[in-house]
């Protein structure tokens, strides 16, 4: 009797793994969802919107992309969290995966033990930028010099706190031992019109939204935040090469399904990304918005994220930063 309910047991245990293989080997079997927690119109829809198109083509099924924004993307990180592991639901993100945590004590999610990584996908570098019309403005040294000849008095905007745009600052004033005001918006537009205005002084901003007002020249690049310079951008120095050795704020893009996903259905997404990222036309739409593709493995995503949180962990820390 022992025999025979051991022998059902083991066959049945045996017929539902074997099923989860196939099922993981035979992805996709219909349409992918993809959740963008910003709305649309900025670079990460912009990203996803291109890939999806590309990977769509590749994987057999439709891609399809849905705005979840919503308090700095955690309504639709958990959303993704909170999804079945089969690999129809993932989360293309940012630096938020690693600084929320810190910025918002009731994180309805855990960025490590809730997701699971799939690749990096771009990197796009904010640009620290004046009013073009602030005359004797336009080195890394003279920012800094100005700041120190009058500490406290002027402002850089931001589109949060806690967004890159705020944290690139924080690091930079850290760095720079200087004393300069940070004035948070509700947006990087609202931002980037007051710094057109002349209501605020700089601001580290998405290569993404300055290079139209640098291009018309309202706005004057100063350095970009990244250790390598940018392809959009080709002669703007970075910050660290122009006067602050050393510096370093990458905003990034990645891609995550949740946690328990099948390895096999994370591997067939993965390459599909990163060889979407390869292709002529996605590097064209990506270099019109100031993305540069990077492309990584699962793990090295992994790694990245973990010491993404350690580094904006001690940052939001130390200047006590909140997200409101």
């Amino acid at each position: 009797m022992y025999k025979f309910y051991f022998s059902k047991a083991f066959f049945t245990i045996l017929f539902f793994l074997c099923a989860g293989v196939s099922n993981a080997q035979e992805w996709p079997t219909k349409s992918i969802k993809w959740i963008v927690p910003f709305p649309p119109g900025g670079a990460m829809d912009v990203i996803a919107r291109s890939l999806a198109e590309k990977s769509s083509k590749s994987l057999g099924q439709a891609i399809i992309v849905e705005n979840k924004p919503g308090a700095g993307g955690n309504i639709g990180s958990e959303l993704v969290a909170r999804s079945d592991a089969d690999g129809y639901t993932m989360l293309i993100t940012s630096i938020g995966m690693a600084t929320n945590k810190y910025l918002y004590p009731k994180l309805p999610y855990d960025p490590v033990k809730d997701f699971a990584p799939v690749s990096l996908v771009a990197v796009v570098p904010n640009v620290l930028v004046t009013n073009a019309t602030q005359p004797n403005v336009k080195t890394v040294s003279d920012v800094i010099a100005n700041a120190k000849a009058q500490p406290g008095k002027l402002t850089y905007a931001s589109a949060g706190n806690g967004t890159s745009i705020h944290l690139a600052g924080e690091v930079f004033t850290s760095m720079a031992k200087i004393d300069m005001q940070h004035i948070p918006y509700k947006g990087s537009s609202p931002a980037v019109t007051d710094l057109l205005g002349g209501q605020v002084n700089y601001m580290f901003d998405s290569i993404t939204s300055a290079k139209p007002h640098i291009a018309s020249g309202k706005l004057r690049p100063i350095g970009l935040t990244t250790l390598k310079r940018s392809k959009s951008l080709p002669g703007v120095p970075t910050i660290a090469e122009s006067g602050l050795p050393g510096y370093d704020v990458t905003p990034w893009f990645a891609v995550f399904v949740p946690a328990n996903t099948p390895k096999s259905i994370i591997a067939k997404l993965n390459r599909s990304l990163v060889t979407g990222m390869g292709a002529p036309e996605i590097k064209e739409k990506f270099e019109a918005i100031g993305a540069e593709p990077i492309g990584s493995s699962p793990e090295e995503l992994a790694t990245y994220l973990n010491k993404e949180i350690e580094r904006w962990g001690r940052v939001i820390t130390v200047n006590n930063i909140k997200s409101d």
